[in-house]
């Protein structure tokens, strides 16, 4: 039994180092001699105490590896603490993310030494308890096979047992290597004392308490020790004293040559981290002397700083390094900012709140496939790698031009009737396309505007029938290698500017770019009235549908002219009530007079309180029997609406007329009709609802109440673009959670930093080749708004599950649309410079398939285009994944605080291959 207390005390003391005392030493080789012995005899139960003196063993060891254990002291598997034995006694440094929480024990750099050498001098409250713990749990097992292996195993415990390593009489060469081991830990110590002020304090009360500890260990084993070798014969002890001092000899070699070899590796080891340190700490060197060389001033993600975020192969070290000096960068807080600003960016989960969604509008809403899509964002993209994604070309009749949602084929089969332009309207197939659309033979990257206004590459729209049909008319003719537009229409053969000064003429209140500022142009043609509007700061909406006369979208957007595919079908155009300041039709050949003025009253739907409409036509000034009929139908319907005919003029250059209405400011004209014909909408009808909303054959009353939208007409331009919309109150919170009013500015001044601080000089994006730009998500129009003093336009898209903001776009006078995303955009391919979307795909991806969102990206973008992404930095990894994919250009990525933006850059790479689906 004293044998057993014995074995058990020395168990205890592992993690302490044997004392010097030659006497104690030899004393204590005699008795492990003699248990030796009898080693043969002894019984299972003490045999199974052996057992756990040597996990005893383990664990002393355990508690000096890899900091991945120590959070869970309890069972580790066999190989880890076998990997563990093997490890020299000086730790290697571990690599700690600054941003995880300093933990007490141990320390950062693998652990501190005690005095004595031992391993209990690390920085624990309660050095033995966490191996007492591990004992506990493991001293079920361990049971050896063989009296062999418990022979070999005690001579390999004793000999780690006996050696001091910080004994003097040691050779000078090992007590070189530890005293420079030691220095390295000092320097560790050094390092970790900047963080934690308090553990040098802490390390050294426990080595004093741990010295306590050994020294009541120490003579307490000496005691044991003593009653055992009384009952043991002189000749036997002396003869069993030598073979164990050979024993502990051989170990001795051993553990000095692991030793010697740990030593070597860490220092091999070191240097090549302190190598990674230096360069890493050069190419900072680097990055912020071309910062500085580049700009006075700090500016939020700086072309060095986003030249050295392209590199995201960057090893941890150099990421953390470059973490710290971004949140020492007061300006690159701007683009992900903390505290009062976030709520910019993260909008929250509640975002809808007291807000009306397009979606929920309208009521009449065609039934989506969002359980298919959802359904279909399963494992299929997500197994194996996006990266290696396999694209194919779409083949499809309509080619280099394919829009999903207008040239889909078997939904137009399908369809009932086309009295009402419904095979123009979008017809969406149920799943969003995932091939891409091939490329025009000889395409060329698009010309610079304004010089784009004037011609445009022959090859990137190789059509010629307007040319033919319209060239008389000076809409577009064939010049060499160029398409040219001269700027004539139908109805301003000799320029759209002098048709521009003729209207101004007519009407001076119109105002052009003061009061007139958003206008919507029905049937545009090539769209040159819009182009020709930018000059007097008028931003034009310009659609027409796919039709027989070819491209002419295509031509206006490829020209830099805002434009999208839609016709005056059977469904409401895809914008809110009352934001147009004035509507054109310049012999747009829609039957405004047919079907009750149906298509007539949807302009009425979207057109301002005391705006205008100019409707220059053929009926105006010719005497031909169909036109003098038209007219009639348009007087009658147009005075029955309350429409006020301002004024008639003929234009005599052109020898063409207009005629110019005015929609009424108050009620008075509606109540006093003699018949109610068209009728007056039901009050439950909602004039917002445009996302696949039938047209309907009735008026909406006009809001007469001072604080209600449409009551007022807008300030003049550029005033109106900064003014918060006097119908945003303070009782209404906004999209990002404070009053509206708070949050328009908020998100004014958030976009025009970040356009100016970032965008502009630190994505290294040629803003000189930008002219087509789209708000992805847009919200209250901040980008847009940002982005106003430079020669581009901005289409402003709101989605539909989204808060309804898109009317205080265009009260602050911009403009924008309704879509999904889930669906294709009515836009040409190729038509757009540069994409924006600030937390779009996380939304997403949560009802779509971003695989086929990120076809409709490609479809859309032009080749060399550009887009920025800000998200989630999963999300933003997913894009970057994809984005590749597609043989990108990833110029810059970016993450922090679970925020992350890309930027990246389409090539004019196409997959060979064509899909089979036609």
């Amino acid at each position: 039994m004293g044998f057993s207390k014995n074995s058990r005390a020395n168990r205890r003391s592992s993690s302490s180092y044997c004392s010097t005392i030659t006497m104690t030493m030899f004393v204590c080789f005699c008795l492990l001699g003699v248990w030796m012995l009898t080693s043969s005899a002894v019984a299972p139960g003490q045999r199974g105490g052996f057992a756990q003196s040597t996990i005893r063993k383990e664990t002393r060891t355990q508690v000096s590896s890899s900091r991945a254990y120590e959070d869970n002291p309890g069972d580790l598997p066999d190989d880890a603490i076998r990997g563990d034995e093997q490890k020299s006694g000086t730790n290697k440094p571990d690599d700690q993310n600054e941003d995880e929480p300093s933990m007490e024990s141990p320390s950062k750099n693998g652990g501190e030494r005690s005095e004595g050498g031992g391993n209990a001098g690390y920085n624990n409250e309660e050095p033995d308890k966490n191996s007492d713990q591990i004992l506990v749990e493991r001293n079920d097992g361990g049971n050896h096979e063989s009296h062999l292996e418990e022979r070999e195993e005690a001579k390999e415990l004793e000999g780690r047992e006996s050696e001091p390593e910080h004994n003097s009489e040691q050779p000078i060469e090992d007590e070189t290597k530890k005293q420079s081991t030691e220095e390295k830990e000092k320097s560790n110590e050094d390092q970790d004392s900047q963080q934690e002020p308090e553990k040098g304090e802490k390390q050294q009360s426990q080595r004093e308490e741990s010295a306590e500890y050994q020294q009541s260990q120490t003579d307490e084993r000496n005691e044991n020790q003593s009653a055992q070798s009384e009952g043991q014969g002189e000749n036997q002890l002396e003869s069993q004293s030598e073979d164990k001092e050979d024993s502990r000899e051989d170990g001795q070699s051993d553990e000095k040559e692991e030793n010697q070899q740990a030593i070597q590796s860490e220092k091999e080891n070191e240097k090549e981290d302190t190598q990674q340190e230096d360069q890493s700490e050069q190419e900072d060197a680097e990055n912020q002397q071309s910062a500085t060389e580049e700009s006075t001033e700090k500016e939020e993600f700086s072309g060095e700083e986003a030249k050295g975020w392209t590199q995201s192969q960057t090893t941890e070290n150099q990421q953390q390094s470059q973490e710290e000096e971004r949140a020492n960068d007061s300006s690159m807080n701007d683009s992900f900012p903390n505290g009062s600003q976030s709520e910019i960016l993260n909008v929250p989960k509640a975002e809808n709140g007291s807000w009306a969604t397009q979606a929920s509008q309208s009521q009449n809403e065609k039934k989506r496939q969002n359980e298919s899509h959802a359904n279909n964002q399963g494992s299929a993209e997500k197994e194996g790698s996006i990266y290696d994604y396999t694209w194919e070309l779409c083949n499809v009749t309509a080619g280099p031009d394919y829009i999903p949602c207008l040239d889909n084929e078997l939904a137009l089969k399908k369809l009932h009737s086309t009295g009402h332009y419904e095979h123009r309207e979008r017809h969406c197939p149920e799943e969003s396309p995932t091939c891409l659309v091939p490329l025009p033979w000889g395409y060329k990257k698009s010309l610079e505007w304004p010089g784009s206004r004037d011609k445009i590459w022959y090859h990137n729209v190789p059509h010629t029938k307007l040319a033919i049909v319209k060239g008389h008319q000076n809409w577009v003719k064939v010049t060499g290698e160029y398409l040219t537009f001269p700027g004539g229409g139908t109805q301003f053969i000799h320029g759209a500017l002098h048709y521009i000064d003729f209207i101004q003429q007519s009407v001076p209140i119109i105002g052009w770019g003061k009061h007139t500022r958003v206008i919507l142009d029905v049937g545009c043609g090539v769209a040159s009235f819009g182009g020709y509007l930018f000059d007097r700061d008028v931003v034009t909406m310009s659609f027409a549908p796919k039709d027989e006369h070819e491209a002419q979208v295509q031509f206006a957007l490829e020209r830099g002219i805002p434009a999208i595919s839609a016709v005056m079908g059977s469904q409401r155009l895809p914008f809110p009530s009352r934001v147009f300041d004035l509507i054109h039709c310049a012999r747009c050949r829609v039957p405004w007079h047919a079907d009750g003025g149906m298509l007539l009253l949807e302009l009425n739907r979207v057109l301002r309180p005391g705006g205008f409409f100019v409707w220059s036509a053929t009926p105006v000034y010719q005497k031909l029997k169909e036109d003098v009929e038209i007219w009639k139908e348009m007087t009658k319907l147009t005075i029955s609406m309350c429409w006020e005919l301002y004024k008639i003029k003929k234009d005599r250059l052109n020898s063409v007329g207009a005629a110019i209405y005015r929609k009424p400011f108050s009620n008075d004209c509606y109540n006093n009709r003699k018949h109610n014909n068209p009728p007056l909408c039901d009050k439950k009808d909602d004039p917002n609802a445009a996302w696949y909303v039938p047209l309907q054959s009735c008026m909406h009353k006009v809001p007469v109440d001072n604080d209600e939208r449409g009551s007022r007409w807008p300030e003049e331009w550029p005033q109106r673009l900064r003014a918060i919309p006097y119908w945003l109150n303070r009782s209404q919170i906004g999209v990002y959670g404070k009053p509206v009013p708070d949050d328009f500015v908020a998100d004014y001044k958030h976009w025009k930093r970040v356009v100016s601080k970032s965008y502009i000089s630190g994505l290294g994006i040629s803003w000189s080749s930008v002219r087509n730009v789209m708000d992805m998500r847009a919200v209250y129009g901040g980008f847009a708004a940002a982005l106003s003093e430079m020669k581009v336009w901005v289409m402003n898209v709101v989605n539909v599950d989204s808060p309804d903001t898109l009317p205080i776009i265009y009260e602050r006078g911009l403009f924008g649309i309704y879509h999904d995303w889930c669906e294709s955009f009515s836009t040409y391919p190729r038509t757009y410079d540069l994409l924006h979307a600030d937390h779009l795909f996380s939304r997403l991806d949560k009802r779509c398939n971003l695989v086929g969102v990120m076809t409709e990206v490609d479809r859309i973008l032009r080749p060399g285009g550009t887009i920025i992404v800000r998200d989630e930095s999963a999300t933003v990894s997913e894009v970057e994944n994809l984005a590749k994919s597609l043989h990108w250009e990833v110029s810059l990525t970016f993450s922090k605080d679970k925020e992350g933006m890309l930027c990246a850059k389409k090539t004019m790479w196409r997959p060979e291959n064509a899909s089979g689906s036609s």
